[in-house]
């Protein structure tokens, strides 16, 4: 027998955990963000301007950077080798501006070095994406199938694929985490040697940057909690 989704515990277990920790993470962020978008940098350069210095001081000259739209939108495509910063950081000579454009540009140096786990990333990408939206799918025509014919073994086997199709998410969310704190990491490192932000703004560049890594964390254990539950309710006795 199957239940509403309202009686079913697995989604108050799995979900309900995972969506207030994203809430909370998210909050966070933006938090951070917020109060150190308030403080300017002793030297003044914009989050563009910062990108552009350490991008050039390590020969990534061909590494165009551009405005994109939303808030906190920024990242690097590795394929047309850009860098795409948010308003909010493009133009703002703000600590936490500077900290995300940096962050932003330590993915380039790891594209431009053949960094591993980045590598594995975005060659994940594809099946990823395919996993994502067409998983849940297949889960579910696995377990309606078996509801509607009584096909046990059939109608559990493409559940189980489906699962196995959307672990892919979970694994590429681990798969992030490296990638994100070694960017970071690099990002800190860089604002200091060029001497973009003093010791006392490294501080609060660090402060952003962590608070954004706990977002990645978050993700990583909610696609794997998500996992456990299809895993769960597969495995549940009132599926016999």
């Amino acid at each position: 027998m199957y239940y509403p989704i309202w009686y079913d515990p697995t989604f108050f277990i799995f979900i309900v955990p995972a969506l207030i920790m994203g809430l909370i993470a998210q909050a966070v962020v933006q938090g951070r963000f917020n109060q150190y978008s308030q403080v300017r940098t002793l030297r003044g350069l914009t989050g563009a301007e910062a990108a552009r210095a350490i991008l050039d001081a390590n020969g990534l000259v061909d590494v165009r950077i551009e405005e994109t739209t939303g808030f906190l939108s920024d990242h690097y495509d590795p394929r047309s080798r850009t860098l795409r910063l948010s308003p909010q950081v493009a133009r703002s000579p703000s600590i936490a501006a500077v900290g995300v454009a940096a962050h932003e540009a330590g993915h380039a140096l790891q594209h431009a070095s053949g960094y591993f786990p980045l590598q594995i990333r975005s060659a994940m990408v594809p099946a990823v994406q395919f996993g994502t939206w067409l998983g849940p799918i297949i889960i579910m025509a696995g377990i309606l199938l078996e509801a509607a014919t009584g096909a046990f073994r059939l109608g559990n086997t493409i559940a189980w694929l489906g699962v196995a199709l959307f672990a892919l998410v979970a694994v590429f969310s681990f798969i992030t985490l490296p990638v994100e704190i070694d960017a970071s990491a690099r990002a800190r490192q860089l604002l200091a040697h060029y001497r973009i932000v003093n010791q006392q703004e490294l501080a609060g560049v660090s402060s952003v940057l962590n608070a954004a890594a706990w977002t990645y964390v978050v993700a990583a254990l909610a696609a794997l909690l998500q996992v456990l539950r299809w895993v769960m309710i597969l495995t549940s006795d009132r599926r016999r």
